[in-house]
């Protein structure tokens, strides 16, 4: 039965807060873009900032500082690899996209990691994807393929695109690093967000004071850049690692899956970006795709739920 009062469904909605938040990300993002705040600088100010309000909260735990100070060399490696990958440039290729692209174009090509981590993983992991997996990439790339029909596109989105897809790339090699450190590190969420996410931080807001400078900011702006690091990355990301005790693997991904939705529809109601019928088939034909991407492990998730 559902009650609202169950952990369980306390965990569902906090979970759908989370995906709303990072979605309102891409319009403040946009917004903070058309006023001319160079992409890279942004994403590295918005980060850093947000490293700053994570920092004290890992300070303060002794068992997650002894952790810190127990590192090896290898795992100080992998948590330098993965700052890199998925914020200096996974979230660098991200606002630098939303410069050149509609939202709704970069989020229907991010999505596009998931199923980049089930092709790699088959490599990397040894874990062989079935044919439904199969059957889900082909709905996606169908749904892109009609997305993009006929292709005319001016210069500035080709270089849109090619940059959108290194954050593809590199976001896929985050997720499948971050499995591995979490499975073999056995650290706690703070300690591996926190370190991985100062590393790339620093990097991608030096990146973008040496090659786009750092602008005189206007009271929005920096509101903005609060607001995302405050609320949309510190809270936001902590929320979620919290959701993550009680919800399955399955259920945390399809869950994730609403911002494939919501994000549109955020683009349409604040930033007046338009969608044909032709678009909006392509977006759920490619919803369901990553769906399928992801369902592998649905029986199993579907007996631990009817046995809790």
């Amino acid at each position: 039965m559902f009650s609202f009062g169950s952990s369980h469904t306390r965990a569902v909605l906090q979970a759908l807060l989370v995906t709303f938040l990072w979605s309102t990300s891409w319009v403040l993002i946009k917004v903070g873009l058309q006023g001319d705040l160079p992409p890279l600088t942004f994403a590295g100010l918005r980060y850093t900032m947000a490293f700053m309000i994570l920092l004290p909260l890992l300070l303060r735990r002794p068992e997650q500082l002894t952790s810190v100070r127990q590192l090896t060399a290898r795992a100080w490696l992998g948590l330098i690899i993965l700052g890199f990958l998925y914020y200096t440039l996974n979230q660098g290729a991200q606002f630098f996209g939303l410069a050149l692209l509609p939202s709704a174009t970069v989020n229907l090509l991010l999505s596009f990691s998931a199923v980049v981590v089930t092709l790699l993983g088959s490599w990397l992991l040894a874990e062989q994807p079935t044919p439904l997996q199969w059957l889900g990439v082909a709905l996606y790339v169908g749904g892109v393929m009609i997305y993009f029909y006929p292709v005319t596109l001016p210069t500035e989105q080709i270089t849109g695109l090619l940059i959108v897809l290194v954050g593809v790339f590199s976001n896929a090699g985050a997720a499948l690093l971050g499995r591995r450190i979490n499975r073999e590190q056995h650290l706690h969420p703070l300690v591996v967000t926190t370190i991985s996410m100062g590393i790339g931080a620093v990097l991608l807001l030096a990146a973008g004071i040496l090659t786009q400078g750092l602008p005189n900011l206007t009271l929005v702006q920096w509101g903005i850049i609060a607001w995302l690091a405050l609320v949309n990355t510190a809270f936001a990301f902590t929320l979620w690692n919290h959701t993550l005790r009680t919800l399955s693997a399955m259920e945390s991904s399809i869950i994730n899956n609403a911002m494939l939705i919501q994000i549109p529809l955020l683009a349409w109601l604040f930033l007046g970006e338009t969608f044909d019928s032709k678009e909006m088939f392509a977006f759920l034909l490619a919803g369901i795709g990553i769906l399928v991407v992801q369902l592998k492990h649905l029986p199993a998730s579907i007996r631990r739920v009817r046995h809790r």
